[in-house]
């Protein structure tokens, strides 16, 4: 006679040594007391649709996905949220007991929880909201700012034409600017977000002029490494309101462990420690 069995999950990534998921969900799982497992998977693109279509057969019951496999388990899935198919990608895999892989990107709700809980006098429809990079994160960050009723988003990428691609995309409320004008793009904004790696350690510096941004404005850093950047920096010093990215990568983990384990978790200073003491 068997038992119930043991709830399983995991993240799928090429690499994945460097994820903090593991740890973020073991943490859970112990202070809520889930008899389960969260396990990282480095599992290379050739292997990935084999794999995806094995771990339900097994007791898996989702996995979350990260580079270089967001598109390609998007394609793998059965069914696709609307808000992973505007992304254009997926980072959350349910598996669903008739088998079939339910794929959803819980990116930009990470985002915005993270902006409510850090700032929580955040009024994103009062006025346009500036994005610095287009590249993967960007579709998510864009597509939540939209959605919270964002007024415009104006975008500025290094190279144009990724910035004109997310535009083509959400339509006319995105606005995009060239790289060398960045720093007029934040007049006004109420809220400044860099998606970007500049920043990032071991990366160049983020080097936009600052001059129009209002102490009224919201400013967050999707770069977590270091926790204080230098724009996260600078906009302390004029007198904004500042998000760093950390609380992101938690709260965007919230809706998977709850589908997978029954149990919505606690986003808390305990866990924001725990992952920065890795």
């Amino acid at each position: 006679m068997s038992g119930p069995k043991i709830p399983l999950a995991g993240v799928i990534g090429h690499p994945i040594a460097h994820s903090k998921s593991p740890r973020l969900h073991g943490h859970w799982l112990k202070s809520l007391g889930i008899a389960g497992h969260y396990i990282p998977m480095d599992v290379a693109p050739e292997n990935l649709e084999e794999t995806l279509r094995l771990l339900p057969k097994i007791g898996f019951r989702g996995v979350n996905i990260t580079l270089p496999h967001k598109q390609a388990a998007m394609q793998i899935a059965d069914l696709v949220t609307d808000r992973a198919a505007l992304i254009g990608a997926a980072n959350t895999l349910i598996f669903r007991k008739d088998g079939r892989i339910h794929a959803d990107n819980t990116d930009g709700y990470g985002f915005v929880e993270n902006i409510k809980s850090g700032a929580p006098t955040w009024k994103p429809k009062e006025g346009p909201a500036a994005v610095l990079g287009a590249g993967g994160a960007s579709a998510a960050i864009v597509s939540a700012l939209l959605e919270v009723g964002v007024p415009e988003v104006r975008i500025s990428n290094r190279t144009r034409v990724r910035a004109e691609g997310l535009r083509e995309r959400f339509g006319a409320r995105v606005t995009v600017y060239d790289w060398v004008q960045a720093g007029n793009m934040i007049d006004e904004a109420v809220t400044v977000v860099n998606t970007t790696s500049l920043g990032m350690e071991g990366m160049p510096e983020l080097r936009v002029p600052l001059d129009g941004l209002s102490e009224q404005a919201v400013v967050t850093d999707l770069v977590y490494t270091p926790l204080e950047t230098r724009l996260i920096r600078e906009a302390k010093s004029i007198g904004c309101r500042t998000v760093d990215g950390l609380g992101m990568l938690i709260h965007q983990a919230v809706p998977g462990f709850e589908r997978w384990f029954g149990t919505r978790p606690t986003v808390d200073e305990e866990t924001r420690a725990l992952l920065l003491a890795v």
